[in-house]
């Protein structure tokens, strides 16, 4: 079999809009890596793409905004500006609606209302929440925290939301429970995914981390965004927020939450465990296997060419609140 080079995210060309020849010509290679028997990890999560444009989803009817909102002082700012709300609510990962970063039309068939988030399992008090009871119940504050993709990517990010603690302390886990499952909303006539690779992923979007991570106190759940609630594209109604880990760990559109005994699959650690760990934590001296983490590229205006280039923060800079958790 030759030897097939697959580009990293960053040497993919800028563009909003793929042709037809370009569609058709990878549909294509697709088919061929599957019929080569080519696993999907040797494909990268999505492409890098330009930031250019005006229209946004806020800019069709923004979402509702959140009275009396406090940003929690010890998370107020951090060593770097704040991403423009344009970029950070149009150049998404989701992968349910698409294997780009322009998914943000295509997320707006997210079915939101009456949305309902169970929460099972290895707990004292299982619960069946409504998202208006669950942002009425914990008190809602803002936090800013840096945003790290796998794919070497980094924004910062006002969250609007509440601290995981909280909920686990309201349903009181149970002494045997030592991980938590997070399922993501799926439904193949609305999520349709990334095209022809869609019918081989291990759909519902499942993620997974340790019970003593999920009661650190920088673990989040968000339900909102720059003082908003979260727009669909973002992973609205809710989604995780763990800054210390790479952006595919926070799952998104959450309707399910389980305790269990044993380490869960979860989505991108099912499809390319050599790529995507379970633990994935930001670790610039440990490299994907395609490209290196030491540094990652600020997402701002224009071409990603034209990014800021920084070193990787061990723990994408939460060291202080983390590192003791995997000494």
């Amino acid at each position: 079999m030759p030897l097939i080079r697959v580009p990293k995210p960053w040497e993919i060309l800028d563009s909003q809009i793929t042709s037809e020849t370009a569609f058709m010509n990878r549909r294509r290679f697709m088919s061929n890596l599957i019929g080569a028997g080519v696993t999907a990890s040797v494909l990268p999560l999505t492409g890098c793409q330009s930031n250019n444009g005006s229209k946004t989803a806020l800019d069709k009817g923004s979402t509702p905004a959140y009275a009396g909102l406090t940003r929690n002082p010890n998370f107020a700012k951090v060593d770097r500006e704040i991403t423009d709300q344009a970029l950070s609510t149009k150049y998404n990962n989701f992968y349910e609606y698409g294997g780009t970063k322009s998914i943000w039309q295509a997320a707006q068939a997210l079915p939101t209302e009456n949305w309902k988030v169970e929460v099972a399992g290895l707990v004292k008090n299982p619960r069946t929440y409504d998202i208006d009871d669950l942002q009425k119940k914990f008190p809602i504050e803002e936090r800013v925290y840096r945003f790290r993709c796998v794919e070497a990517w980094a924004m910062v990010v006002p969250w609007v939301g509440f601290p995981m603690k909280l909920l686990m302390a309201d349903v009181e886990p149970k002494s045997n429970a030592k991980f938590v499952r997070f399922t993501s909303f799926y439904d193949s006539k609305i999520t349709p995914g990334p095209g022809l690779m869609s019918q081989f992923y291990p759909w519902p979007y499942t993620e997974g981390m340790r019970i003593e991570e999920m009661a650190n106190d920088l673990a989040f759940f968000a339900t909102g965004l720059y003082g908003r609630q979260l727009p669909k594209q973002n992973g609205a109604p809710l989604r995780q927020v763990i800054p210390w880990k790479y952006g595919f760990k926070g799952a998104k559109s959450i309707v399910k939450i389980e305790f269990v005994e044993k380490q869960p699959a979860t989505f991108w650690n099912t499809i390319g465990p050599n790529e995507y760990a379970f633990e994935a934590n930001v670790e610039p001296d440990k490299p994907h296997p395609r490209w290196s983490q030491a540094s990652e590229r600020v997402v701002g205006p224009g071409n990603s060419w034209s990014w800021e280039t920084r070193p990787t923060l061990p723990y994408n800079g939460y060291g202080e609140y983390v590192a003791s958790l995997y000494s």
